[in-house]
């Protein structure tokens, strides 16, 4: 369950995928643009998938998590485009039966989202500069 979309992640629809009948916990990150990056206060946020890969790199992601714990199911859902304040970026889902594999899982995930960025990302200030990193 990987996606890069456009329009609007709604975290309670993500788990109610991950989840199954042998789930114990559903472990869920909700990834937000803040006001405040490297300083300074945020206009916008924009993600673009330039090489069309992104789903490639959270499925790797995925995949090496399913082979390092005991989970049910995983779920990682990026948003592209242009975010602004307060908007959700990022939902990292992971149903396991136990509590202790699911967050070791969901913290996995989002390092490596971080670590590995799979879009370019570009920082838009209320004073009219830009940062843009990949």
């Amino acid at each position: 369950m990987i996606q890069i979309t456009d329009k609007p992640i709604f975290p309670e629809l993500v788990i109610g995928e991950v989840k199954t009948a042998g789930s114990g916990c559903v472990v869920t990150y909700v990834g937000l643009i803040r006001e405040q990056s490297r300083g300074k206060p945020v206009l916008s946020v924009a993600y673009e998938d330039a090489d069309g890969k992104a789903e490639d790199r959270l499925r790797k992601i995925a995949d090496e998590i399913k082979q390092k714990w005991p989970v049910n199911s995983v779920a990682i859902y990026h948003r592209v485009g242009k975010l602004e304040v307060g908007d959700i970026n990022l939902v990292v889902a992971v149903a396991a039966a136990h509590r202790v594999e699911g967050f070791a899982a969901s913290q996995y995930a989002i390092d490596q989202f971080k670590r590995e960025l799979p879009t370019r990302k570009k920082e838009t200030y209320q004073d009219g500069s830009v940062w843009a990193g990949d």
